[in-house]
């Protein structure tokens, strides 16, 4: 007799939701894929997240760590954030394209509610800690909040050519250099 596990199935039905929701965005995923891809019934994901809406909002459910990549002098910002950028869009192998951040870039032209949680998550997450680092490191309030918009854009912006239009995104080494050297410059004014 096989023993069930409804967390252990909810998260695995929640992992391939976030594949094919970053890979094929909200239109083009169905609840019909999720559930052949988990290996469950359809009926399942209704049970666990009331429907293809639910199983959206649960995969989009962003936590992303910042807080190390404002640890240190504003000299190497760039680096560190590149670092960061980096590892969480590669993705450790096997990994890439479940970023949930990517499945709310994708689904943000598509639904209303995407595109306010992206914002929002930017807002919170990304360009107001950026915003407090920049003024801490000794930049007066305006041009703090300028250089962190002007990093929040240009991230935001790089993510959405390479990630969303194209899907590809090149070698991480020289990536991650670009990132680190651009964002700079950004931080330095």
């Amino acid at each position: 007799m096989t023993t069930r596990n409804a967390a252990a199935t909810r998260q695995r039905i929640l992992e391939h939701a976030q594949r094919r929701l970053a890979q094929q965005g909200y239109a083009a995923t169905t609840v019909k894929g999720v559930a052949d891809a988990a290996g469950v019934s359809p009926n399942l994901i209704t049970r666990y997240f009331g429907g293809k809406d639910g199983l959206f909002l649960a995969a989009t459910q962003v936590e992303i760590p910042v807080a190390d990549s404002f640890d240190g002098d504003r000299s190497t910002l760039g680096a560190r954030l590149a670092a960061s950028i980096v590892r969480r869009w590669f993705g450790a192998p096997g990994e890439a394209g479940e970023d949930p951040l990517l499945v709310l870039q994708r689904a943000s032209g598509e639904r209303p509610e995407a595109a306010e949680a992206l914002a929002s998550f930017l807002d919170t997450n990304s360009l107001e800690p950026l915003h407090r680092y920049l003024r801490a490191s000794g930049l007066e309030d305006a041009d703090a909040r300028s250089r962190a918009a002007a990093i929040d854009a240009f991230v935001l912006g790089v993510s959405t050519r390479r990630r969303v239009l194209r899907g590809e995104l090149g070698d991480p080494a020289e990536l991650e250099a670009w990132l680190s050297t651009t964002i700079q410059r950004l931080a330095d004014g």
